[in-house]
């Protein structure tokens, strides 16, 4: 067999890739996500969860210290990306926080083992600012809270956990990383039916099939080159996320399933170009189904998504068995759309 007419194609198909803007603007997004994904991360867990920004951010804030300085607090404060600044004169610790010159003012009273302690917070009028100041604020001052009551011999107390929110661990494992692994997939079968489409519409394919090469060999050099660029994308998304401080577990199971979907969305794309013969239409329909599949996909019990986060996190019950079997799904619909290709396009040929 003659691989040289299907390495041609291939190379063709991913040049034109440049020449196509609404899919580099796609890959240009994706790159984006992926290169600041911890940043981007820790913005869409604020507006989901504030409660994470603490655990999640490097943010530091300066407080205004009125009352005891040599109260314990200072030293949880310092611990926990807290500065702060002490103040002799209350209205003077008022005046620097409506000026911005610091973020928030405590009033710290002396320790007195017989009273309870009362501290005042001012927070600035800036909602977003005073989330902010809050999460920051709330593991020191429940430290300082756990050393008074074990001062004063109560037992009951806040407990430190370890390790990240779960918040912020679904949101980055069932949201943020499906979304760069699986959309290379979406933009392969975009690619497939824009070039399919081109074909047809300018006549071309006529001109490919009369070379030493089948039909079949044709759409499966084009299902192979949008693979390849889903490949490129997806292990580079990888690395990124790993100079991001994201681990993800099963690497290689992780990149074959995501090229496995991207085929399966290549052959769809092929399928559905081949039998509308129109850029629009198949490009809509396209679309419409890769959302229902998607959609629908989730009601069973291990779905590509569900897959995806189970072999990121390493759980036991995931394996390249599983992988496996989606493997073998593409070649089985791959051949399938490859031996009735030339009957799906009709008279066209």
């Amino acid at each position: 067999m003659n691989y040289k007419p299907i390495l041609a194609i291939i190379k063709r198909e991913l040049r034109s890739v440049t020449r196509e803007r609404t899919i580099m603007i796609a890959i240009v997004i994706q790159l984006f996500i992926a290169s600041f994904s911890s940043v981007i991360l820790v913005g869409l867990l604020s507006f989901y969860d504030p409660s994470t920004i603490a655990q999640n951010s490097q943010a530091r804030i300066q407080a205004g210290i009125v009352g005891d300085q040599e109260s314990p607090l200072l030293n949880y404060l310092l611990a926990n990306n807290v500065r702060p600044i002490y103040f002799a004169d209350p209205a003077q610790a008022d005046a620097a926080l409506a000026q911005g010159l610091i973020d928030t003012v405590l009033y710290v009273p002396p320790e007195d083992p017989t009273q309870i302690t009362h501290m005042q917070l001012f927070l600035p009028e800036a909602e977003t600012q005073s989330t902010v100041v809050m999460m920051l604020l709330r593991k020191p001052l429940e430290q300082y809270e756990n050393y008074l009551r074990r001062e004063r011999g109560i037992e009951v107390r806040f407990t430190d956990l370890e390790g990240k929110p779960s918040t912020s661990y679904e949101f980055l494992y069932a949201t943020i990383l499906p979304i760069l692994m699986f959309f290379p997939g979406f933009v392969a079968g975009s690619m497939v039916a824009d070039s399919v489409a081109s074909e047809l519409e300018h006549d071309t394919l006529e001109t490919l099939w009369s070379a030493p090469i089948s039909l079949g060999q044709i759409f499966a050099a084009k299902i192979l080159a949008a693979m390849v660029l889903a490949l490129i994308q997806v292990a580079l998304w990888l690395v990124l996320l790993h100079f991001n401080q994201i681990e993800v577990q099963n690497t290689l199971n992780v990149l074959f399933l995501s090229v496995v979907v991207a085929g399966l969305n290549a052959v769809a794309a092929a399928g559905i170009t081949t039998f509308l013969k129109d850029r629009e239409r198949a490009q809509f329909i396209y679309s419409l189904t890769i959302v229902l599949v998607a959609g629908g996909s989730t009601l069973i019990g291990r779905s590509p998504i569900t897959l995806l986060t189970q072999l990121a996190t390493n759980d036991y019950y995931a394996s390249g068995m599983d992988v496996a079997l989606y493997g073998g799904l593409l070649l089985l619909v791959g051949a399938a759309y490859l031996m009735f290709s030339q009957r799906l396009l009709g008279t066209k040929i």
